[in-house]
C-alpha cells in the first residue's frame, strides 16, 4: 500500500496552491531564473536535525547536479549513485562529440562531488535488474531517477532493418567508445553518399564526424576502432533532411558553423525562399543562425572534396535496397512537404502538410536522428511510480516531484508519490543541453530540500523513517548476487589507465570500449 502526499502540491491536472511560500514562486517556469530567483529566500544551507539519504539512480548531469545541490542544502545529507555502467558521466561520456572537449569541462564538478565523504558511486550495478528497485526503499528516504534516455526513436517506415541504416544514437555511441555499441561497425566505405535524417545538434554532431579530416580527430578521444573505420570511409557528400524549413531547424549556431568552417568541405546554398525577405528582423537567435545558413561556407564546390547540404520540407517514406543486394541501402524515399497555408512559414511552430510527390534519393548510409528516449525501469509499477511510454518521461509535477495521476489527496486526482523525484531527460523528455539540464537539476533538488526541510511525507515516513543505512544496507543482496560493484576509487583507477592508454596514442584518453575491460583494469 502506498501513501500519498497529503500537503498541496502542483501537478498538469490541477491548479491546486502551494500553501509553502517559497514554492508559490515555482510558478515561474524559467527554470535558468527558479535555481537563481525561485528559491532565494531559501538559498542557505541548512542543517536538519534528521539525515538525510538519497539514491540517485544515474550518472549523467542531471545526477550529478541533483547530488550537488542537496548536499549543498542539506549539509546532513549522504547521496548514494547507481550506475549500470563501471564508469561514471553517462552522456558527458558517451554522447558528447569527441572534438567538442570543452563541453566535458562540467566533469570537474562532479570530481569535486564525488571527493566529498557524503557521497557514494556504486558503478556496474543495474538497478531493475541486478538488484530489484524495492531492495532500495527501507534504507532512503528518497529516490531521484535521472537516468536518461537510452532508445532512441524510431521512424517506423520500410527497410529501416536494412544494413546501411543506422540510429545517430548507435553511430554516436560507437565513435566514442559505449560498450553497448561497440559491435556497430558502420559500413563507411559502402559509398559516397550519407543521408541524416533529423536536423537537431545530433545529426549535425554525425554529419560533422563523417565529413572532418581523421588527423584533425586523432588527438580527441574519439576510440581508435573508430578512426581506422573513419580513416576508411568513402563518404563524400551528406545530406541532412527535415520535415519543415530552416526557420523550424533545432540545431544551434555553435554546431551549424562548425560545419561550416569544416576545410575543404563546402556547403550547397539553400532557396532563399525558405528565408524571410529581410533576416535581420528575425529574433537574435534565429537571425544569427540565418546569417551563418545564408553566407554558407568559404569553401566553394569546385575546390572541394567533400559537401554538405541541409533539405527541407522532405518527409521521409521508405528506406530502398540495392535491386542486387537486397540487404543493403541504395535509396531513401522521401514525401516532399510544404506549409500549412494558416501558418506563418517562417513561425518556429509552423506545421507543414504532404505535396503528394515522392523524391528519391541516392544513399549508401543512413542515420536517422530524431529523437531518444527513455524507458521504465523494472519494479517502477510496483513502487506506485508511473510511466508515461508515449512521452518517455516520469509523469512529475514539472518540478520534479513523481505524480501518480490516479491517488491524489481529498478531491483531487493526483497525488506525490512520497519520496520520489525525477530529473533530467526522464523528468522532462529528451530536450536541452547540458546547462540546461544543469537549471532542471538544481530545481529538482530545491523541492527535494525544500520538502524535506518542510518535513513533507518521504519514503518510510509512517514507519518512523529509513534505516538510514543506505549503500551499506545493499552489500549483503549484492554481493550474495555475485556482483561486483566499482567504488569511485575503483573508477579512478580505470581512468587512469585510459589516460596513461591514451597518452602513447598522443591524445586525452583510449577508452575502454566493453565492460569486461573495465574490470579488468581492476584485477591487475
Amino acid at each position: 500500500m502506498h501513501i500519498f502526499r497529503r500537503t498541496p502540491y502542483i501537478c498538469p491536472s490541477c491548479t491546486h496552491k502551494l500553501s509553502i511560500n517559497a514554492a508559490n514562486r515555482l510558478r515561474l517556469r524559467n527554470t535558468s531564473k527558479v535555481t537563481q530567483q525561485a528559491f532565494r529566500s531559501y538559498s542557505n544551507a541548512s542543517i536538519s536535525p534528521k539525515p538525510f539519504r538519497l539514491a540517485i539512480i544515474g550518472s549523467g548531469p542531471a545526477g550529478f547536479y541533483s547530488a550537488y545541490r542537496v548536499m549543498q542544502k542539506l549539509q546532513n545529507a549522504t547521496v548514494d549513485m547507481y550506475e549500470h555502467l563501471p564508469v561514471p558521466y553517462g552522456l558527458v561520456r558517451f554522447g558528447v562529440a569527441p572534438d567538442h572537449p570543452e563541453v566535458k569541462n562540467c566533469q570537474d564538478k562532479f570530481e569535486e562531488v564525488a571527493s566529498s565523504p557524503r557521497f557514494n558511486f556504486i558503478g556496474n550495478v543495474n538497478i531493475g535488474h541486478d538488484i530489484p528497485l524495492a531492495s532500495l526503499m527501507p534504507h532512503y528516504d528518497a529516490i531521484l531517477f535521472a537516468y536518461g534516455a537510452s532508445k532512441d526513436k524510431k521512424l517506423g517506415i520500410p527497410g529501416e532493418d536494412l544494413q546501411g541504416v543506422y540510429s545517430a544514437r548507435a553511430f554516436v555511441g560507437w565513435y566514442n567508445g559505449l560498450p553497448e555499441y561497440a559491435h556497430v561497425a558502420p559500413q563507411l566505405d559502402a559509398g559516397e553518399q550519407a543521408v541524416v535524417i533529423g536536423q537537431g545538434n545530433v545529426a549535425l554532431d554525425v554529419a560533422r564526424i563523417l565529413l572532418s579530416g581523421v588527423d584533425a580527430l586523432r588527438k580527441t578521444d574519439i576510440t581508435e576502432q573508430a578512426l581506422e573505420t573513419l580513416s576508411r570511409s568513402r563518404v563524400k557528400s551528406v545530406k541532412v533532411v527535415g520535415r519543415r524549413g530552416p526557420m523550424q531547424a533545432a540545431f544551434t549556431i555553435k554546431e551549424v558553423r562548425e560545419l561550416m568552417n569544416l576545410p575543404s568541405v563546402s556547403f550547397w546554398p539553400i532557396d532563399s525562399s525558405l528565408f524571410p525577405p529581410d533576416i535581420t528582423k528575425l529574433p537574435r537567435v534565429q537571425k544569427r543562425i540565418a546569417q551563418v545558413l545564408v553566407k554558407g561556407s568559404s569553401s566553394p564546390p569546385s575546390s572541394s572534396a567533400k559537401s554538405w547540404e541541409l533539405s527541407f520540407l522532405m518527409s521521409p517514406r521508405s528506406f530502398n535496397a540495392c535491386p542486387s543486394d537486397t540487404n543493403n541501402l541504395s535509396s531513401m524515399d522521401f514525401e516532399e512537404t510544404q506549409f500549412a497555408s494558416d501558418f506563418d512559414h517562417f513561425d518556429r511552430s509552423a506545421k507543414v502538410n504532404s505535396t503528394g510527390s515522392t523524391l528519391t534519393v541516392p544513399a549508401s548510409l543512413a542515420f536517422r536522428s530524431v529523437g531518444y528516449k527513455s524507458e521504465a525501469l523494472p519494479g517502477l509499477e510496483a513502487l506506485g511510480v508511473p510511466f508515461d511510454d508515449s512521452m518517455g518521461i516520469i509523469p512529475n509535477d514539472a518540478y520534479g516531484r513523481v505524480i501518480n495521476p490516479q491517488i491524489g489527496p481529498g478531491a483531487l486526482t493526483a497525488g506525490h508519490v512520497p519520496g520520489m523525484y525525477c530529473a533530467g531527460w526522464v523528468k522532462r523528455g529528451p530536450t536541452g543541453v547540458i546547462a540546461s539540464t544543469m537549471d532542471d537539476a538544481f530545481t529538482s533538488a530545491d523541492v527535494i530540500s525544500l520538502d524535506w526541510e518542510q518535513q513533507a511525507s518521504f519514503l518510510n515516513s509512517e514507519a518512523g523513517g529509513s534505516s538510514g543505512l543506505g549503500w551499506e544496507g545493499l552489500k549483503r543482496e549484492i554481493g550474495n548476487k555475485g556482483l561486483r560493484p566499482v567504488s569511485w576509487k575503483d573508477w579512478k583507477r580505470i581512468d587512469k589507465v585510459e589516460k596513461e592508454k591514451g597518452a602513447k596514442l598522443g591524445k586525452e584518453r583510449e577508452k575502454f570500449t566493453s565492460v569486461e575491460d573495465m574490470l579488468r583494469v581492476l584485477d591487475s
